[in-house]
């Protein structure tokens, strides 16, 4: 899709948050050891995945080490192993690991985007960067026109996407839905909104998030695409 395409190149051009340039380019400067060595990406992420897919995923930012390094959105993390082996279990990708930006990895009707496109001081963009990004966002979904589902990861997330899907005219719910773990609520378009925990470790490494809780909402979008 050539209107993607475009987004996804401004996307990766963008210099509109300061503190973020600054922070990305610093982490790529002075890696830690276990990358010592490697060219970090260390720009916008732009999404990545099936232009024509009806599941749509929505993360908050990048990682320093993860995704600003290989380039590729939840790639090269813990965060990332357990998506993508998520999706690899539910149908939704061709393999269940996603290392780098030349590994061979499909996405097949999943796309995967995030709130803030540039890894974060302390994983925590200010108000003022989410409304920088916010229309990124905003343009995926309008151009995305064959979504069903929506999965968020985390309450940020969640909230990002309905601001987002608010800005490009989405209409929400009354009252509005509530973040919970495998809570869905549908939207007045016929999309279904799956809320999940983000498979961060702080979550993982506790157990307020296991596998069978992350596998069973993907298994949730599943339900819903193939009904």
């Amino acid at each position: 899709m050539a209107a993607l395409d475009q987004l996804n190149r401004r996307i990766t051009r963008c210099r509109r948050c300061p503190r973020l340039v600054r922070w990305r380019e610093a982490v790529a400067a002075k890696p830690p050891r276990r990358h010592f060595g490697e060219k970090y990406w260390a720009r916008p992420l732009p999404g990545f995945g099936d232009p024509r897919a009806r599941l749509l995923i929505v993360g908050l930012a990048p990682a320093a080490h993860g995704g600003n390094r290989t380039g590729r959105i939840f790639t090269g993390d813990r965060s990332g192993d357990w998506l993508y082996g998520a999706l690899y279990t539910a149908g939704f990708a061709n393999q269940p690991n996603s290392s780098h930006r030349n590994d061979g990895l499909k996405l097949n009707d999943c796309y995967i985007t995030a709130a803030v496109r540039c890894a974060p001081p302390e994983n925590k963009p200010s108000l003022a960067e989410f409304l920088r990004c916010r229309p990124y966002l905003i343009d995926e979904i309008e151009l995305l026109t064959t979504l069903k589902v929506v999965i968020a990861l985390g309450k940020i997330a969640f909230d990002s996407f309905l601001a987002a899907y608010s800005g490009c005219g989405g209409v929400i719910p009354k009252p509005r839905p509530k973040f919970g773990h495998g809570v869905a609520a549908d939207l007045p378009d016929g999309r279904r909104l799956i809320c999940s925990y983000h498979p961060s470790q702080q979550n993982t490494f506790t157990g307020k998030l296991t596998r069978a809780m992350f596998d069973n909402v993907f298994a949730q979008a599943r339900a819903a695409l193939d009904k």
